[in-house]
């Protein structure tokens, strides 16, 4: 086994473990303050998407995005505030999909500034909102970050083995249609036992899976086009093997509120 995977295997693993410890032995409000504090990492490498490279710019704009989601917090106080803060973060990711397909280079600091307002701030709410959730919040964010985890684990090694035809060679080259069809066959095996688990049968529980895998697709390729345009390939190299905290949560920021919205939807407790 090369060591780069054996490395990025073994990163896992603890990330894992420290994840099934924060949210099934220790209290929600662990859990909230996990989901803030990774999103505040994220914070931080973001501003360098932003130009900010010195700590106090950095610490600024981690500040900024904090206020953000506190307000953010306050104002969707009531199910219907909240129903309405999801629908507008869908939106924006709609747009920010045309944004890569049609403009990846377009852009410069302060637009990737305000960027990252419209991907961490609705992230750290929903995340937040969905642990908190009674009953069984602290079990289906477990639930989203395996159905993440297996669409990205199907997409690597699907897209090593068979990987031949670019997802998004201006944004990713890295990525590969092949890649992508191999970690939506492993999302939806994991959709279906998830479904039979909260008691959630056919295909409108399919059918918010896969929007939410689709999401989580066009939040990694997000992250991507800021990486790029500022030269990077990794938005830090805290976590060993995988890079910063952002290449590990890109495709939660996205999905994380798609599938609040198409829990919302289902009829579960908001």
């Amino acid at each position: 086994m090369a060591s780069g995977l054996r490395q990025r295997i073994v990163t896992a693993l603890l990330l894992a473990v420290a994840l099934v410890a924060v949210l099934f032995w220790l209290p929600a409000g662990f859990a909230v303050a996990a989901v803030m504090a990774v999103v505040a990492a994220g914070a931080w490498e973001w501003a360098g998407f932003a130009g900010l490279t010195r700590t106090p710019g950095r610490l600024v704009y981690l500040i900024a995005i904090m206020l953000a989601i506190a307000a953010a917090w306050q104002l969707t106080g009531t199910v219907q505030a909240r129903h309405t803060f999801l629908v507008a973060t869908g939106l924006w990711w709609l747009g920010a999909l045309a944004w890569v397909v049609l403009a990846p280079g377009r852009g410069n600091p302060v637009t990737a500034a305000v960027a990252g307002f419209a991907v961490l701030v609705p992230a750290a709410v929903s995340l937040a909102r969905l642990v908190l959730q009674e009953p069984g919040g602290q079990h289906l964010l477990f639930f989203l970050v395996a159905l993440i985890a297996a669409a990205d684990v199907g997409a690597y090694f699907g897209g090593r083995r068979f990987g031949r035809r670019k997802l998004a060679p201006r944004v990713s080259p890295g990525k590969t249609w092949e890649g992508f069809f191999s970690g939506f066959v492993g999302a939806l095996l994991v959709a279906a036992v998830g479904g039979r688990l909260f008691g959630f049968f056919g295909l409108p529980w399919l059918a918010v899976c896969v929007v939410v895998v689709l999401a989580s697709v066009v939040g990694d390729l997000v992250e991507s086009m800021f990486k790029r345009r500022v030269g990077l390939k990794d938005s830090s190299t805290l976590l060993p093997g995988h890079g910063g905290v952002l290449d590990r949560v890109d495709s939660l920021t996205a999905a994380g509120p798609v599938f609040v919205l198409g829990l919302g939807l289902l009829g579960f407790p908001q």
